[in-house]
């Protein structure tokens, strides 16, 4: 069995980029022309990997922009990893749904994202602890990329609050969990970490805790992140370990493609 690590690091070699397009399709925003496809997330999504293809090193779908349309929608999220394992069956799948659940049910959900729709990686919330999440860190050839400190500017309303640990230190609770995952439920080696690109010190302190673990950092782009900053604190001592996330300022640029390649080819010349 492949691990996935294995998966994501070869993918980055072979498209030499770290950029992860996330394909927040909203239906609403797509251009006319997709609006009259029979399935125009879907139509729109092919365009956009497409387009996008040669220089990305992952996509993530959005599950809400689906799910909103119901059957509709997930059929869209079907054919869209289908359509990128037809196309490239080397590239990083995420789902990110943020999900998790008692033990029962995140076994469920694990079945629907992982084994269903047949992606790599699916986004999870921590709040239910280690023990919920074991349907999703049991498997080492798929990622459990758990929320750490995310990128919304109401974020540090309970991110940052100071908690006193077992060990009767106080740290910030996404530091506490950033420890816990890499100490704890990082068994099978596929965990990751989302942290949010418009918090580049924090980055810093995650990765002192986390060692070479991959964090997917949203942000870039329409939410303002700095580019530069996430980099000079994220990347690991092999310039790699994060996957740089644009979804609004790719998917609705004048020419994705264009935009696609132009982040990628800043975010290798500033690694370079």
């Amino acid at each position: 069995m492949i691990q996935v690590t294995d998966k994501l690091n070869a993918r980055i070699t072979r498209s030499q980029s770290l950029l992860c397009v996330g394909l927040d399709s909203e239906l609403s925003r797509l251009p006319v022309r997709f609006q009259k496809e029979a399935q125009p997330q879907f139509a729109f999504n092919r365009w956009i990997i497409d387009q996008t293809l040669e220089t990305t090193a992952a996509y993530k779908l959005n599950s809400a922009f689906y799910e909103a349309h119901g059957a509709t929608g997930w059929k869209a999220m079907q054919h869209t990893m289908d359509y990128l394992r037809d196309v490239a069956p080397d590239v990083f799948t995420i789902i990110d749904a943020k999900r998790a659940d008692i033990g029962n049910t995140s076994a469920q959900y694990a079945a629907a994202f992982f084994d269903t729709l047949g992606c790599d990686a699916v986004t999870l919330h921590p709040w239910l602890g280690g023990e919920a999440l074991q349907p999703f860190l049991a498997r080492p050839d798929k990622a459990a990329i758990i929320l750490c400190h995310t990128s919304n500017p109401g974020s540090s309303e309970l991110q940052d609050l100071t908690i006193t640990g077992a060990d009767g230190v106080a740290l910030p609770l996404w530091r506490h969990l950033a420890r816990r995952v890499a100490t704890k439920w990082n068994a099978q080696g596929n965990c990751m970490l989302v942290v949010g690109a418009t918090v580049p010190g924090i980055i810093r302190e995650v990765r002192a805790d986390v060692g070479d673990m991959v964090l997917l950092v949203p942000g870039i782009g329409a939410q303002g992140g700095d580019l530069e900053a996430v980099l000079r604190n994220g990347l690991t001592a092999d310039r790699r370990g994060l996957l740089i996330n644009a979804s609004r300022s790719i998917l609705f640029a004048d020419d994705p493609g264009k935009e696609a390649r132009a982040l990628a080819a800043e975010i290798r010349n500033r690694i370079a």
